[in-house]
């Protein structure tokens, strides 16, 4: 959130270039973020031909980015910066709200609808895994209680047999 008001301030578009997750519980461990005019549009080519029409490309190679880390100690660190842009930046939010083109407004709408969806795939997960260990929980209970039910029926058994020898040698 900082990084996209940061951008909006400055008057660029931020984009989540790459997210690192934790292998044992998904976590986010690492994200980079960055402008949306990084990189340059690659051109599609079918064997016939170009498969998509040209299109102006709004991509200029932009190394402006930033780099965040979740640190051992439980906190955010930023790991890397950059700060320059390779194209002009526009000076005011409300010009940049006038030169967007439809496709950055589009990326700003599902950016925020993906941190949202995040958030509540976050908050379900957690649910789950409280769920998770109430069924577990319950789980380890009922083995318990049938292992003792399964210990008494033996026990139960073994007096039934004795019992029955008893009663044949006194026959």
């Amino acid at each position: 959130m900082f990084y996209d008001d940061y951008s909006r301030r400055l008057g660029f578009v931020m984009r989540v270039m790459s997210c690192r997750r934790s292998e044992k519980d998904g976590r986010i461990l690492a994200r980079r973020f960055g402008c949306n005019k990084e990189g340059h549009c690659v051109s599609i080519r079918g064997k016939f031909g170009s498969v998509r029409k040209p299109r102006p490309s709004t991509r200029e190679g932009c190394k402006a980015m930033i780099h965040v880390k979740y640190d051992r100690s439980g906190k955010w660190v930023i790991t890397k910066f950059v700060k320059e842009h390779n194209h002009p930046l526009v000076v005011s939010p409300r010009e940049a709200r006038h030169t967007l083109d439809e496709k950055d407004k589009r990326i700003q709408e599902l950016t925020i609808e993906l941190r949202n969806k995040k958030r509540l795939c976050a908050a379900y997960k957690e649910q789950l895994d409280a769920f998770a260990k109430i069924v577990e929980e319950h789980s380890n209970q009922i083995a318990k209680k049938v292992e003792n039910v399964v210990n008494n029926l033996k026990e139960f058994e073994h007096l039934e047999h004795a019992l029955l020898r008893s009663k044949q040698d006194a026959i």
